[in-house]
C-alpha cells in the first residue's frame, strides 16, 4: 500500500496521475496548503523540505518519498512499468524528466507568481520568466516532432511535463501556435489516470486563483515554496 501526501498543485499531479496509471492501491491524505499541513511536524518527519507531494511506502518498511521527480522514477521502478529498462532508453527518460524539475517547473512556477500574484508588477521579471518558459516549450515543440510522445512511449516524463504545461495558461504562456505540444497536450491530457489524476484531492480552481492558490504563490514569492 502507497500513502500519498498531496495537494492540487501540477507537481501533485505528477504523483496522482503516476499511481492512476499504475492502478495501485493507494491511501490519500489531503495537505491543505493554506492551513500549513506541509510544515507541521509529523508530515515533516516524512518529508524534510516540507513540500507535497510524498509517499510513503508501507510495503518497504514505511519507506518515504519526497520530490516529485524522485517519486515518479521509485514507483516507476518497483513496478517496472512507464519507463524503459534499457540504460538508454531509461536514461532518455530521465533526461527529459530532469529538463522539467530543473527548467519547466522551476521557470513556469516563477512566471506564475510574478505575472499573477506580485504585489507590485515588474516588467522585466514577468518577461523574463514567461520567455524562458516560452523557450522550454519550443524545446518541447522540437522533440515532439514526428513523435508521439516525449521519448516515443508514452512515460513519466510526459506525465512531468503535462502536469505544469497544462496549466501554462495561468502563468501567460501560449501554446496553441505550437502545433506538437497542443497535439500531445490534448493526447496526454484524454488518458483516463490523467482525468482522474487532476481531480486529487479535490479539482485545482483557477478561475479567480482560490485561496489555496493564492496562498500557495504568496508562499512562493516569499521564497518559501510549498508545492
Amino acid at each position: 500500500m502507497i500513502d500519498l501526501y498531496t495537494a492540487s498543485t501540477p507537481n501533485g499531479w505528477k504523483a496522482s496521475i503516476m499511481l492512476e496509471e499504475l492502478g495501485v492501491p493507494y491511501r490519500l491524505h489531503a495537505i491543505s496548503l493554506s492551513d500549513g499541513d506541509q510544515k507541521k511536524p509529523d508530515y515533516l518527519k516524512i518529508n524534510p523540505n516540507g513540500r507535497i507531494p510524498t509517499i510513503v511506502d508501507r510495503d518497504a518498511d514505511d519507506f518515504a518519498v519526497f520530490e516529485s521527480g524522485a517519486i515518479l522514477i521509485y514507483l516507476a521502478e518497483k513496478f517496472g512499468r512507464l519507463m524503459p529498462s534499457d540504460p538508454k532508453g531509461r536514461s532518455r527518460v530521465i533526461q527529459w524528466l530532469m529538463f522539467q524539475m530543473g527548467g519547466v517547473g522551476p521557470m513556469q512556477g516563477q512566471a506564475n507568481v510574478f505575472y499573477r500574484y506580485a504585489p507590485e508588477k515588474i516588467p522585466y521579471a514577468i518577461e523574463r520568466y514567461q520567455s524562458e518558459t516560452r523557450r522550454l516549450y519550443e524545446v518541447l515543440e522540437g522533440q515532439l516532432e514526428g513523435r508521439d510522445y516525449l521519448c516515443d512511449e508514452y512515460s513519466i516524463a510526459d506525465i512531468a511535463h503535462w502536469s505544469w504545461v497544462s496549466v501554462g495558461f495561468w502563468a501567460g504562456v501560449e501554446t496553441a501556435d505550437l502545433p506538437n505540444l497542443s497535439r500531445w497536450l490534448k493526447t496526454v491530457g484524454e488518458r483516463p489516470a490523467v482525468q482522474k489524476g487532476i481531480e486529487i484531492p479535490e479539482p485545482l480552481v483557477l478561475d479567480d486563483g482560490g485561496e489555496e492558490v493564492t496562498k500557495m504563490a504568496q508562499s512562493m514569492l516569499q521564497g518559501k515554496q510549498d508545492s
